[in-house]
């Protein structure tokens, strides 16, 4: 199983191109089909075949540059225009409002930081700058944020598939379990998140039971 995907995942980049990889960052970035795509380690492995020479690295960190900037501002627009009849939809197989009230929340804890971070963050990096489109944050002050994010992302983990893949010898025994890991590492943020906000929630409930009278002692 574990050679099928790693096997999939090199086939579909060498099957689709540079312009496919574009289009798979410009879909998680800014639109609400593309959250269950594998932005990071698509590009960590689209980095790896840069350097194996299967495709030209200075195109692939730059498309992928745009593609995600390009995402993100459809999204902000998007839900600049729509966004808030989002919250009154029904759930579907490409559409679950859970993820959008997640990215709310995260968006009105770390305000235009979360745009950058969230980045690395699969699902909420496709609804965050669609919150950001539906709150105050000016289209100015959001574009600093969404070039700095998309540059870290977009350039920064396929860089870091290029670089191992140079400087490496037969790293790519190894690209499954670093995919792995990118994977977890990506998920951890909002995993944790969920978790810390499950305990507050949890842990409120056990103070409000600690706090109401005992009905049998009234």
């Amino acid at each position: 199983m574990e050679d099928l995907l790693h096997f999939d995942l090199e086939e579909l980049i060498k099957t689709v191109g540079l312009l496919g990889v574009y289009a798979i960052i410009f879909a998680e970035s800014g639109l609400l089909i593309g959250f269950f795509l594998p932005g990071d380690s698509l590009l960590f492995t689209a980095g790896f075949l840069a350097s194996q020479g299967f495709l030209n690295f200075p195109a692939l960190a730059i498309g992928c540059f745009v593609a995600a900037v390009a995402g993100d501002t459809v999204g902000y627009w998007f839900g600049h225009k729509v966004g808030r009849s989002l919250f009154n939809r029904e759930d579907s197989r490409l559409f679950k409002k859970k993820y959008l009230i997640q990215a709310e929340g995260l968006y009105h804890h770390h305000g235009g930081k979360i745009i950058v971070i969230a980045r690395f963050m699969p699902i909420v990096r496709t609804f965050a700058p669609i919150v950001a489109g539906m709150g105050t944050m000016h289209y100015p002050r959001f574009l600093s944020y969404n070039a700095v994010g998309g540059f870290l992302w977009g350039v920064g983990v396929s860089s870091a598939g290029y670089f191992l893949g140079k400087s490496i010898p037969n790293v790519d025994r190894y690209l499954l379990p670093i995919i792995f890991l990118i994977v977890v590492i990506s998920v951890l943020p909002p995993a944790t998140h969920v978790l810390r906000d499950y305990l507050k929630e949890r842990k409120a409930k056990q103070e409000m039971a600690a706090t109401e009278p005992d009905p049998e002692l009234s």
